[in-house]
């Protein structure tokens, strides 16, 4: 007899469907509060912590595809939050860097994303969070290892 696959007992499944649960709650608070859509919070919370970051590299680091992140930075420059500077160390791309205005916003989102992290996972102890996000990093270990050896995999995600 063939073994069946339980979905709702599907490890990657699992992990999709929670992570979706929980970003639709937070995109909704976003958008509520800030006008943001989750790509956008993602950039601007990336680019807050570098002096400048390129495109690439925030697709990289966020998993999202070339076409979300290009989407999100197109929409944060033309609400003046981000801006494209010179990439001194080449000179065919450019980074983007927050605004005065990007800045502020980040400033007052920041507080209210940590907040929201812990009214979410309040009900667990430290130890347990701790474990917890050792965990998720071991899961993202595993699946880069594989997308490694695995060259039918995609480069990167859809958020």
């Amino acid at each position: 007899m063939a073994t069946s696959l339980k979905l709702d007992n599907f490890v990657p499944y699992r992990l999709s469907y929670t992570s979706n649960l929980v970003s639709d709650v937070v995109a909704h608070s976003y958008d509520k509060l800030f006008g943001l859509k989750i790509p956008e919070w993602r950039m601007i919370a990336i680019v807050a912590e570098s002096e400048g970051v390129t495109q690439q590299t925030i697709s990289q680091r966020s998993r999202m595809d070339k076409v979300t992140v290009s989407r999100a930075a197109i929409a944060l420059v033309s609400r003046d939050l981000v801006e494209r500077v010179p990439n001194p160390a080449d000179k065919r791309s450019h980074l983007l860097v927050l605004t005065d205005a990007g800045r502020a916003l980040y400033a007052d989102v920041a507080p209210r994303a940590l907040a929201l992290e812990r009214s979410l996972f309040d009900s667990f102890d430290r130890e347990e969070l701790d474990r917890f996000v050792a965990t998720l990093r071991r899961i993202d270990a595993a699946a880069l290892a594989l997308e490694a050896v695995n060259p039918h995999l995609p480069d990167t995600q859809q958020s």
